[in-house]
């Protein structure tokens, strides 16, 4: 993935976010909002950022394919592109609907590039923190164009702070997480935004997040900027993550040794 490719999609998602999400943000009436399935609300934001978001990334590189949250919504098929060939791009309009419908932040853009299958490019960008991160497969991850790692510092257990989006676990795994995360430290519940998550791993805010869901626009872009900051991402038997591999339970962490401790700890 070249140099400029990285720095054009950035500007992509900042202006889609100025020029899209934003003037709709706590202006959305009942009609734009809906549910695709019961609890899962898409908004005209959604659908208008990844329309622009889609026409964009396919002029950037030509031949290749958009695989949007949106699209495969109306088209699951699409699905089969990310265990192709060729570029392969993952569009996610707005993450964290449900915290944009009901007017409050985070929300994020996200995109993430696969190349024969392979994740190589990836981008989350925080439109209200005005926050942005990239990534590229051997070049690192920048935080608004400066260079970051995920961790600088050892933390033991017990005094290591994370998160674990536990409203979607499973009631005995719910069980479980909640009595080691207070072995670990401070557990927090999650912001319904997986993009902000992703970020907040990155400035060190916490160690480790666990989710149950694995939709591949929720986490290929994420786990990108973390591996290219120095972390892992893996499922809960060790596998390192794919996004054709929607199986339950993801773990992320700074690092991992934090990988390790949170993985014995939460699910013991």
């Amino acid at each position: 993935m070249a140099e400029r490719l990285r720095d054009d999609v950035g500007e992509l998602l900042r202006q889609t976010a100025t020029d899209v999400v934003l003037p709709l943000f706590r202006r959305l009436d009942d009609a734009d909002i809906f549910e695709k399935a019961p609890g899962d609300l898409v908004t005209v934001a959604d659908r208008r950022a990844e329309e622009r978001i889609s026409e964009a990334l396919r002029k950037l590189l030509p031949g290749s394919v958009v695989v949007g949250e949106e699209a495969v919504a109306e088209n699951p098929g699409l699905l089969r592109h990310l265990g192709g060939g060729g570029a392969v791009w993952l569009v996610d309009p707005v993450d964290g609907t449900g915290n944009f419908a009901a007017g409050r932040a985070p929300f994020a853009l996200m995109v993430a590039l696969l190349t024969d299958g392979e994740l190589t490019g990836a981008w989350v960008l925080d439109p209200i923190a005005g926050v942005l991160a990239d990534a590229r497969l051997n070049a690192g991850t920048r935080l608004d164009g400066q260079p970051v790692r995920a961790v600088d510092a050892a933390v033991t257990s017990g005094r290591m702070r994370g998160t674990a989006m536990t409203r979607s676990l499973p009631p005995a795994v719910r069980t479980r997480v909640e009595a080691g995360g207070e072995r670990l430290g401070e557990l927090l519940s999650g912001q319904h935004c997986a993009g902000r998550e992703y970020l907040d791993l990155l400035t060190g805010d916490h160690r480790f997040v666990l989710f149950w869901r694995t939709l591949p626009w929720d986490h290929a872009p994420g786990v990108l900027l973390v591996r290219e900051a120095g972390g892992v991402a893996r499922h809960l038997d060790g596998a390192e993550y794919h996004p054709a591999d929607d199986r339950p339970g993801l773990l992320v962490a700074a690092d991992a040794a934090t990988w390790s401790t949170a993985r014995a700890a939460l699910l013991a």
